[in-house]
């Protein structure tokens, strides 16, 4: 039997070995222990006889956007339900949070796709662009596919910042 709960510190020895399966090939960005400790609460794993089979993570951007990411499941637990069971209780913690719309960015768009997921462009998401893609091994290279559930955000926080970053950045050149 499947149970999804949200992670504790415990937890975190096993998601970084659960992310670490997927993130030497690229499939996920590399986690170290000490920033899962720091996001423990942005985590849920799935448990099959109390065994974490599976983590994921919902990263709030603030209240118009939440990513959810660091999604994996066991092989052994691959089309038992396991998946849907991480993106139903992210679905549950976007909700708690009052956030309307949850994007992510995959190499299986069909999965997500059947929970409502939809593409979109990758620039009609900065807030996730401006995180995380300046630091992926493949962000000269992208092959994920960006999608979206809700509509997709009419502003980004992050926005100014990295535009403040950029004037910097040309007026010290």
């Amino acid at each position: 039997m499947l149970r999804t709960r949200n992670a504790v510190l415990p937890d975190a020895k096993p998601i970084e070995q659960l992310i670490r399966v997927h993130s030497g090939d690229g499939t996920l960005l590399p986690r170290s222990i000490a920033e899962i400790c720091e996001n423990i609460r942005d985590f849920v794993v799935v448990e099959r006889d109390g065994e974490i089979v599976g983590c994921g993570a919902l990263h709030l951007y603030g209240p118009h956007l939440a990513e959810i990411r660091s999604i994996t499941v066991t092989e052994g637990s691959k089309g038992h339900g396991a998946g849907r069971a991480l993106v139903h209780a992210l679905f549950r913690e976007a909700e708690r949070h009052g956030v309307p719309s949850i994007c992510l960015f995959t190499r299986i768009p069909e999965f997500f796709a059947l929970m409502g997921f939809r593409q979109v462009a990758h620039e009609s998401l900065p807030d996730k662009i401006y995180k995380d893609c300046q630091r992926c091994p493949r962000r000269d290279a992208c092959d994920e596919v960006a999608m979206v559930r809700g509509e997709v955000p009419k502003y980004s926080i992050l926005a100014p910042l990295h535009a403040a970053r950029q004037r910097l950045t040309s007026i010290a050149r």
